[in-house]
């Protein structure tokens, strides 16, 4: 298959700055960034990381960020992922404001809302997969039997079900990525992130977890992941591509027939 950078009028375009609408269906929006900055300060001085974000996200997007090293994506990452607030700016996830929240409220946000997948797996060793991935139910206070329920459908959805009373040092790379998965899907979030989620894997695995994400995104979830690499972002349907902490190009990809 051949991809193309694509227009919303579907013609193909170079570099094409800020936000343009899908050519097909109706939207709903999920997450509206605006003249979002980050500053961290560096003894006497202030970098400034993000330098005035504005980006929308609809609802079942596939969305992957890219750029050089110190282009401040995994900043928006974590901005987008509530793990950290904006110096400026406001993010209105599912229209709630969520750049003046406090720490436990964003934390609540996070449990609700959104599934992290990561690079280095984030598993618990000396737990089992079914028990990694029924984590995030104990801090959304579900009860025992619904947890266990939960969780193995999920694996079961991964192609894990029998893989699930293994602990992580007996699965394979690929294997323990897809506990990942799973326990970023086993709260029904509205958006899943993922850094680099195939950094750590081999071209063949890659593959596989790269189909696993397609058929995420293709049963109504949103998914924003960052990534080093052009095949693994032609996956995604939209690719953001930072620079210098600003927004360098916003492009649609679309597949082309041979």
């Amino acid at each position: 298959m051949i991809t193309a950078v694509l227009n919303s009028t579907g013609k193909s375009l170079g570099k094409n700055q800020g936000h343009f609408s899908l050519p097909f269906g109706p939207m709903q929006e999920i997450i509206k960034l605006k003249g979002i900055t980050r500053d961290f300060p560096l003894g006497n001085q202030v970098v400034k990381v993000l330098k005035g974000i504005d980006m929308r996200v609809n609802k079942n997007e596939y969305i992957a960020l890219m750029g050089p090293s110190g282009s401040g994506k995994s900043t928006l990452m974590n901005l987008i992922g509530c793990l950290d607030t904006p110096t400026s700016g406001h993010y209105w996830l599912n229209d709630q404001d969520v750049s003046q929240m406090s720490d436990n409220e964003l934390a609540e946000v996070r449990n609700k809302e959104i599934g992290f997948v990561f690079q280095t797996f984030n598993l618990l060793p000396r737990s089992t997969a079914l028990e990694n991935v029924m984590l995030p139910l104990v801090y959304a206070g579900m009860g025992t039997k619904e947890r266990k329920e939960r969780a193995e459908e999920v694996l079961q959805q991964v192609g894990l079900s029998d893989r699930m009373d293994h602990r992580p040092n007996q699965l394979s790379g690929g294997q323990r990525q897809r506990v990942a998965v799973a326990r970023a899907l086993v709260n029904k979030p509205s958006i899943i992130l993922a850094d680099e989620p195939t950094g750590n894997l081999d071209s063949k695995t890659s593959v596989e977890i790269m189909k696993l994400f397609d058929d995420i995104q293709a049963s109504g979830n949103t998914i924003i992941l960052v990534t080093h690499e052009e095949d693994i972002a032609m996956h995604a349907k939209r690719v953001v591509r930072l620079r210098d902490g600003m927004i360098e190009s916003d492009n649609l990809v679309a597949a082309v027939a041979p």
